[in-house]
């Protein structure tokens, strides 16, 4: 099978690059077999592309969900923080007011896990959330403890949670860049076919290698 590197003819680079491949492929095969190397690296490159593929889809629905789950609270008036929000607001109706910020969270939560319009409910969603930060300027004495602005009470709490909420909107707002898509990209994580191991490229059919081939 190796009578060709014998051969005057070939040169040793040649004989050094083939026993090389050769070996390579011995070591991927022996790896294959018993479950090490390569292997494991192909189900976790499968596993990251999943959850790569459904992170954006999951962020955005559960997003909806929360501005559901919220807003049908507020619509109802069954909301814990309807007083808070009519305080912070004190130039408009409090009775009109709270079901009707439940009914636009209702709204942009429905929108949300439909999916359509991503940037124009994104910037709804973030311009919504940016007004709840009017609590620490208007109420500072139910954000703060004691006046520190270091020290956030359980409601101060509840409206800085809500930079979380900005920061995810704008990753569902912000088109992302795939460096593993495309045909270069599949290639890179799917692994070329010959590079499998199975076969390795050895001279051409007309150099020695051909003519030791078929004898």
């Amino acid at each position: 099978m190796v009578g060709w590197l014998l051969h005057p003819s070939v040169p040793k680079g040649v004989v050094v690059v083939t026993l090389a491949r050769r070996a390579e492929a011995a070591r991927r095969s022996v790896a294959r077999r018993f479950g090490v190397g390569p292997a494991p690296r192909g189900r976790l490159f499968v596993l990251r592309r999943a959850v790569d593929r459904s992170s954006l889809g999951l962020l955005r629905v559960s997003l909806g969900l929360v501005f559901i789950w919220f807003g049908a609270l507020k619509a109802t008036n069954v909301t814990p923080v309807a007083e808070l929000v009519a305080n912070t607001l004190p130039f408009l109706p409090g009775d009109q007011i709270v079901p009707a910020l439940g009914l636009f969270e209702f709204i942009l939560g429905v929108a949300l896990i439909i999916g359509r319009w991503t940037g124009l409910v994104v910037l709804l969603m973030i311009g919504h959330l940016a007004g709840t930060f009017l609590v620490l300027v208007i109420q500072p004495e139910v954000a703060f403890l004691g006046g520190n602005p270091l020290v956030l009470t359980m409601t101060g709490e509840f409206v800085v949670k809500n930079l979380i909420l900005i920061s995810a909107g704008l990753v569902l707002a912000t088109p992302r860049l795939d460096h593993t898509s495309g045909p270069a990209g599949d290639r890179h994580g799917a692994g070329d076919p010959s590079d499998d191991g199975d076969s390795v490229s050895g001279p051409t059919a007309g150099g020695p290698g051909g003519r030791a081939g078929s004898s």
